[in-house]
C-alpha cells in the first residue's frame, strides 16, 4: 500500500489491514486516507488496537483514532464495507461511529462484533440507524 493508494489516485477498492498492530495513530492516518479516498469500498481493519486497548483488554483507552475514522466515514462517499471486529472502540467509539452512520448514506455493511460497545453505545447506534436511509 503506498500513500497515492490510500488517497484514491490508484484503484484500490479493497483493503485488508487486519491484525497489523495498528494503533490509535495508524487509524487516523488510515482515517485521513478514507476521507479523501474516491475509490474504496471495502476496509478491514478487524485485530487491530485502533483505541489503544488489546484483545484482553489491556492498554490504554485514545479514542482519536476511532474518532477520526468516525469523522471521516461522514465525508466518504463510496466505502461500503467497513469490518471493525476485535478493534476495542468501547463506548465512546460506539457513539463516534453512532454520529457517522447518522450522516453517512452509502455504508451498507459494518461489523462491530467484539468491541464492548455496551448498551449505552448500542443506543448510539440504534438511534443512528433510526435516521439512516440505507
Amino acid at each position: 500500500l503506498n500513500p497515492l493508494q490510500l488517497r484514491g489516485r490508484e484503484a484500490v477498492p479493497s483493503l485488508d489491514l487486519s491484525s497489523k498492530g495498528l494503533g490509535p495513530g495508524s487509524a487516523a492516518v488510515v482515517a485521513a486516507g478514507v476521507s479523501v479516498n474516491g475509490v474504496l469500498t471495502s476496509l478491514d481493519l478487524r485485530g487491530n488496537e485502533i483505541c489503544g486497548i488489546d484483545e484482553d483488554g489491556d492498554g490504554e483507552y485514545d479514542a482519536s483514532g476511532i474518532v477520526a475514522l468516525a469523522d471521516a466515514l461522514k465525508v466518504n462517499a463510496v466505502l461500503t464495507n467497513l469490518d471493525l471486529t476485535d478493534c476495542g472502540i468501547g463506548v465512546e467509539g460506539a457513539k463516534a461511529i453512532g454520529s457517522a452512520l447518522a450522516i453517512n448514506g452509502v455504508l451498507t455493511d459494518l461489523n462491530l462484533w467484539d468491541n464492548k460497545i455496551g448498551p449505552e453505545g448500542a443506543k448510539a447506534l440504534a438511534s443512528a440507524l433510526r435516521v439512516n436511509e440505507v
